[in-house]
């Protein structure tokens, strides 16, 4: 029932965003002892999963721009002890700090909790700047709101909702004797 639920609300997002480029992405954000199933679920519902763990890619936010005095330094650092397959990918929620990011070579940029119109703008600028970079949207998201983010033209919506915020189907099984 549980990922039945997950399922159907992944395949609602899909839907509510077809033709428009964007994916519909998961976020860590599971039940715990269930995030294996529940990703399963949202691939069954024709998302996409972004991590599974901490170590599956480097996700830089503000704490982390905070601690080491600014985006290009917390890039720095990341690049410094990670492999060199492990994207880098930070979380901005200005166009200052997209700037930013894009002049310390982050591999994606996550766009988070912006307007239909920031986000607009800011894929106009990623696309000027650096063509190539995965923009991601975050923050805020729902079925009444994706859709509009979608038309702004990032590459990826990130709905933590997805997980946890699902609702169980309501599954049951009946037997009629023949």
């Amino acid at each position: 029932m549980r990922l039945s639920g997950v399922a159907t609300l992944t395949s609602r997002y899909v839907e509510t965003v077809r033709g428009t480029g964007a994916r519909i992405t998961d976020t860590r954000k599971t039940t715990p002892g269930l995030r294996a199933l529940e990703k399963a679920a949202v691939r069954a519902g024709g998302g996409t999963n972004h991590r599974s763990g901490l170590d599956d890619g480097i996700l830089i936010k503000d704490n982390h721009v905070a601690l080491a005095g600014g985006v290009a330094e917390a890039v720095r650092r990341a690049r410094e002890g990670a492999p060199h397959l492990l994207k880098v990918e930070v979380e901005v929620e200005s166009s200052e700090e997209l700037r930013e990011a894009l002049r310390a070579g982050a591999d994606v940029i996550l766009l988070d909790n912006m307007t239909p119109d920031e986000v607009r703008a800011s894929v106009e600028l990623v696309r000027v700047e650096s063509p190539g970079t995965v923009v991601e949207v975050s923050g805020g998201v729902n079925l009444g709101t994706v859709r509009a983010l979608a038309e702004a033209g990032p590459d990826l919506i990130s709905v933590g909702a997805l997980t946890h915020s699902a609702s169980s189907a309501d599954v049951s099984l009946e037997v009629e004797p023949c």
